[in-house]
């Protein structure tokens, strides 16, 4: 893997930019299927476009834009609200294993170029910066060009997944519903390391199974996710 020596900082350029946004696009259909079930949830929820775009905007993050919404109550009360702080909480701290994967590159770089380019941080522009550190790229315009990328095509397929909604009411007529789970899906078996590399996904899942149809709401994230953290932490990988 590449180093930078504290005497020769990686540099920010417009070409690393422009090639960080070209490579990230392969992944932008997946990314736009997984907007626009957001959108059609959106709406179904009785969002309008300007709350979905907020939120999409602001809170930024998908998978748990997606669980909570699927649970959007009638009523927002206060215990509500800091239940639905609480989740997103919980599936968003993966990023903050994420970000500090990304320390050794950006620790050196001032504040105000690295923390607009870890608020675009997704797991797509994770991945790809990652697999370009490790070729032996250096700039971290990389990372904020494929984040740019992905924060538009966010938005754009949440209007267009409302627009949809709004048109056709039930998501469940064109299988929209099916995205997040089919998209989830796909990751766990990329994610496959045999039996027992995978024994923290196999157990989280199998108790976030069961929480749900023993109390149903929304425990069985907070239950399986540390279900599978915990057991995963017994596994030595070492060989």
């Amino acid at each position: 893997m590449a180093t930078n020596e504290p005497n020769n900082p990686p540099h920010w350029t417009l070409d690393g930019f422009r090639l960080g946004a070209w490579t990230i696009l392969p992944l932008m259909p997946g990314l736009f299927a997984f907007g626009l079930a957001f959108g059609t949830v959106a709406a179904r929820k009785g969002f309008s476009l300007l709350d979905a775009l907020m939120m999409s905007g602001t809170v930024y993050a998908g998978v748990a834009q997606l669980v909570v919404l699927e649970t959007w109550p009638e009523k927002l009360t206060l215990p509500v609200i800091g239940g639905i702080v609480l989740v997103t909480a919980l599936i968003s701290s993966r990023f903050l294993l994420i970000g500090a994967s990304l320390r050794p590159w950006l620790g050196s770089q001032p504040a105000s170029k690295i923390y607009p380019a870890l608020f675009l941080l997704v797991e797509p522009n994770w991945l790809m910066s990652m697999r370009y550190r490790t070729n032996g790229g250096s700039d971290p315009a990389y990372l904020l060009g494929g984040g740019v990328v992905i924060y538009g095509v966010w938005l754009l397929a949440t209007a267009a997944g409302f627009w949809l909604g709004t048109s056709i009411g039930d998501p469940h007529t064109f299988g929209i519903d099916m995205v997040m789970p089919a998209f989830f899906t796909a990751m766990l078996i990329s994610m496959w390391r045999g039996a027992r590399g995978s024994v923290g996904m196999i157990v989280g899942g199998a108790v976030a199974i069961a929480i749900d149809f023993i109390f149903g709401g929304l425990w069985y994230l907070v239950v399986g996710a540390l279900a599978g953290s915990v057991a995963g932490g017994f596994i030595d990988d070492r060989q």
